[in-house]
């Protein structure tokens, strides 16, 4: 009895880092989805309200990681490395920033989103936050590793597409745009969507660490 007190005391108490990742995950999903609307919606007010939901989830996000690094402090064994939770954590809450102000800008620089590189690149951010959701997923059991590896793939692919929809719309806007005030401020806008691709990369690149260690 006393052996099996000990081992209850050192074992987690229940999985709450995969918990937290799944909150995170899901937070991520929902932000690519409300940016994808954002650059939908012709009306500045209403482009307004997704915006500040954007936010509000972006506070959520911080909240859980937060507990994601008190729990770190708090549990003596964790389910992987200490260190790939904290790399893991971290290229998440940099998604769902990277999201955050994507959408804060086009309001901030009273900018037009209406425009299909936009739209391009919000529709290839939603898609790989979902591939991200569905590989901190499925991290809890590890037993669908096809998914994973999957998931990973189609991150890799659609930060490359991202790359290509940059230039091009880079090229456009260079060419058709006579205002050079507005070249500055859809480039900004245009570089900060690029970088939630790169970010998603990166959190694809620390689930394969961790499953090559630990499949």
């Amino acid at each position: 009895m006393a052996l099996n007190s000990i081992l209850k005391f050192f074992l987690p108490k229940d999985k709450i880092f995969f918990q937290l990742f799944e909150n995170v995950g899901e937070t991520v999903s929902i932000m690519g989805a409300r940016l994808k609307d954002v650059v939908h919606e012709k009306d500045f007010d209403k482009r307004a309200i997704l915006i500040k939901e954007i936010e509000d989830l972006e506070h959520v996000n911080d909240d859980y990681t937060h507990r994601i690094f008190t729990e770190l402090g708090r549990n003596f064994i964790t389910p992987f490395d200490r260190e790939d939770i904290h790399y893991l954590a971290t290229s998440l809450d940099d998604i769902c920033d990277y999201i955050y102000a994507s959408a804060k800008k086009i309001n901030f620089y009273k900018v037009n989103p209406d425009d299909s590189g936009f739209q391009k690149m919000a529709e290839l951010i939603l898609s790989s936050c979902n591939e991200v959701q569905k590989a901190v997923a499925e991290l809890r059991d590890m037993k669908n590793l096809r998914k994973i590896t999957d998931a990973m793939v189609l991150i890799n692919s659609i930060e490359n597409q991202a790359d290509d929809i940059f230039d091009m719309s880079i090229e456009k806007l260079f060419e058709t745009e006579p205002d050079a005030k507005e070249v500055i401020k859809k480039r900004e806008i245009y570089q900060i969507m690029e970088i939630v691709t790169d970010k998603c990369e990166d959190a694809a690149n620390v689930i394969e660490s961790i499953i090559i260690k630990y499949a």
